[in-house]
């Protein structure tokens, strides 16, 4: 069985999901390759799979007609479905949501996706995404719908101990946009810094998937708040390199704070549980299959700057609770991120499908 997996770029979650669901499906026999349509930083990540980036037609359909996929499952791009049927190609196709951003896109773009999906797709795909599975179920009661969560290996990506940092460090890690909140991040540091006089805020981006004028507004917002000689930024970190980082932030007794307003199911929260890094965040919707309020991490209201910083106190002061989260956290990305799990749940699909 061959699979391929569709992209716009390697970059964020979708690459670090492809890397590892490609590995993970070996365990069912399944031969998976990725197509991106543009060069993204998280081609410096290691792979031992095939990768292709391009979006010339003639390129992509020698890739379909030499490889054979039974299989084509695309990330967001509903429109690229009649692309490929007129590139030849007659197998199965999925269309996958992994987040669209604010509830009220992802509403759009499904609804528009709707001809697409209804005369081209064999089904649907997200990672147990509660708004998402609920257009779903809204605008294609007649498609077959999986709902499952992504895969990850928390045996490689994992806790290195790292000896203790010599101030709590909270971090973020995103694009700096809107969706991401990185002004809330900047906020909630801001207030918390008066109560542990030694923070240090880590922030790790991709600089090459910013607006310029987020990004003015970024830097004239860390001077406003006075927050330059405490701010560290990196900028594409390979993904090897995060473990390290998370263990870190861990070890130092601070955090990672993730503000973002909606998310589908971010991997930056498991690579961080899997490290022993404790998680603030906001109910972004997608989190709610990873993290369960002082079980593997905690919840603030987003706006709620006070909140997020009365929780944050909390999770760096509360040794018992602390050692608490982190603990369940590992185990619980153990449990229900098994790439043995998703290797069979995805193997399940496609023979629903007629595979």
């Amino acid at each position: 069985m061959k699979v391929l997996f569709v992209y716009y770029v390697p970059s964020g979650g979708v690459e670090t999901l492809n890397r590892q669901r490609c590995r993970a499906l070996r365990l069912a026999g399944i031969e998976s390759h990725c197509l991106y349509y543009s060069w993204g930083s998280g081609m410096q990540n290691p792979a031992d799979f095939p990768i292709y980036v391009t979006r010339n037609d003639i390129e992509i359909k020698h890739i379909l007609d030499s490889c054979g996929f039974n299989c084509i499952v695309v990330t967001t791009d509903h429109a690229s479905f009649p692309r490929f049927r007129m590139l030849g190609y007659q197998g199965k196709m999925l269309l996958e949501i992994q987040g669209y951003g604010p509830r009220s896109v992802a509403q759009a773009q499904l609804t528009q996706a709707i001809p697409y999906v209804n005369a081209y797709a064999d089904g649907l795909l997200n990672p147990n995404t509660p708004h998402i599975s609920a257009l779903f179920r809204d605008l294609y009661p007649n498609k077959p719908q999986f709902n499952f969560n992504n895969c990850f290996d928390g045996t490689e990506f994992t806790y290195r101990p790292s000896g203790i940092h010599a101030s709590p460090i909270i971090a973020w890690l995103g694009r700096i946009e809107d969706n991401k909140n990185w002004r809330e991040f900047l906020y909630i540091g801001h207030q918390l810094k008066d109560h542990v006089p030694d923070l240090q805020l880590w922030m790790f981006e991709d600089n090459q998937l910013s607006i310029p004028s987020e990004r003015e507004q970024f830097h004239a917002l860390i001077a406003e708040l006075g927050l330059s000689d405490r701010l560290t930024i990196r900028a594409n970190v390979p993904n090897a390199q995060m473990p390290y980082y998370y263990s870190i932030i861990g070890d130092s007794g601070g955090f990672l704070c993730s503000t973002s307003k909606v998310e589908g199911a971010p991997y930056a929260v498991l690579e961080a549980m899997s490290c022993r890094c404790p998680v603030l965040t906001t109910d972004s919707d997608g989190v709610s299959t990873s993290v369960y309020h002082n079980e593997t991490g905690k919840f603030y209201v987003l706006g709620n700057i006070q909140h997020a910083v009365q929780e944050g106190l909390e999770l760096m002061r509360n040794p018992g609770l602390r050692e608490h989260i982190r603990t369940r956290a590992k185990n619980h990305v153990h449990e229900s991120f098994n790439p043995h799990l998703y290797a069979m749940n995805f193997a399940s699909m496609l023979q629903a499908i007629g595979l």
